[in-house]
């Protein structure tokens, strides 16, 4: 269960992704989480740097999408300013919104990465639908209430992968 839950990539923010490399290893789609990988928690503030980014990405080529768990209202929102298509009420880390996200964008889960915060959701659906999973730490510690629970569980994942040597 553990190598399910370990990304194959991790990026201290989302801002340390690099379009060259993701092309060099054979990226051309890239699914984002919403919720503390693009903005805070309930919120649908993009920072300028962030925007900046999805539009290099955009610029360089490569597909997007915005897979979450959130309500419509709020991933529509964030996605119309970034100009992506989207998929909501996801309950990662079932496979099908994954399918969906992929069948959007027009690009295999060979070429596809997903970016997220969380290793129980987007790591482990990636993980699953064989994807390039990409770990960044959340970008808040305002959460939902389950996911504080989660995050729990996650930290002792966390750990391990450390003691490991897998992860930072």
């Amino acid at each position: 269960m553990l190598k399910k839950l370990c990304p194959k990539i991790q990026a201290d923010s989302i801002l340390d992704l690099d379009p060259a490399y993701l092309r060099a290893i054979g990226i051309k789609g890239i699914i984002f989480d919403l919720d503390n990988t693009l903005v805070e928690w309930k919120r649908d503030q993009l920072t300028p740097e962030v925007i900046a980014l999805i539009e290099r990405f955009k610029t360089e080529g490569f597909k997007l999408c915005i897979l979450s768990n959130a309500l419509e209202y709020r991933v529509e929102a964030v996605a119309q300013v970034l100009g992506v298509p989207y998929v909501s009420r996801a309950v990662k880390p079932r496979k099908s919104p994954f399918r969906k996200a992929l069948e959007m964008m027009g690009t295999t889960p060979q070429t596809t990465a997903i970016v997220g915060d969380q290793l129980f959701t987007d790591i482990l659906g990636g993980n699953r639908m064989k994807l390039c999973t990409i770990w960044t730490p959340p970008i808040s510690n305002t959460e939902f209430f389950s996911t504080r629970i989660v995050r729990c569980l996650e930290q002792l994942v966390l750990k391990r992968f450390r003691k490991k040597g897998i992860i930072r």
